[in-house]
């Protein structure tokens, strides 16, 4: 029975395999350059962010409503919940609310907004007084 799973997950990960490098594959067969593949790691870099921003704020809701009923439970029998498992739901809810907020305007603090750095020689010298 061992031997049968093993060779299970065995074939399971070659299939995985596969999937992951034929499109990789593919992509370097074709001729591209250095500036295609910046654009490519840029544009999947953005669709990346995107994704982990739903996914914050669809996560951040789901936590405040199960912080909600977490309250309600907690008010009918406060013995079996605890107060602070409502309290730290909600507290969960809230920083994923904010996250993606908080890490734009670290992108943006970091590197400028569009990718432009935001200390340029104009804003040095502007800070002197020159």
């Amino acid at each position: 029975m061992q031997s049968h799973q093993k060779s299970r997950f065995t074939h399971l990960y070659l299939i995985a395999l596969a999937l992951i490098i034929l499109p990789l594959a593919s992509a370097f067969a074709e001729h591209q350059t250095i500036s295609t593949v910046a654009s490519s790691v840029t544009t999947q870099a953005t669709a990346i962010t995107r994704l982990l921003s739903i996914t914050a704020y669809v996560a951040g809701v789901g936590f405040a409503l199960a912080g909600i009923l977490q309250f309600k439970a907690h008010k009918e029998n406060p013995t079996t919940t605890p107060l602070s498992k409502p309290v730290v739901m909600i507290v969960v809810a809230a920083a994923l609310l904010f996250l993606p907020t908080v890490l734009e305007i670290a992108g943006n603090s970091l590197f400028g907004k569009d990718g432009v750095s935001s200390a340029s020689a104009g804003g040095v010298k502007d800070l002197k007084g020159h």
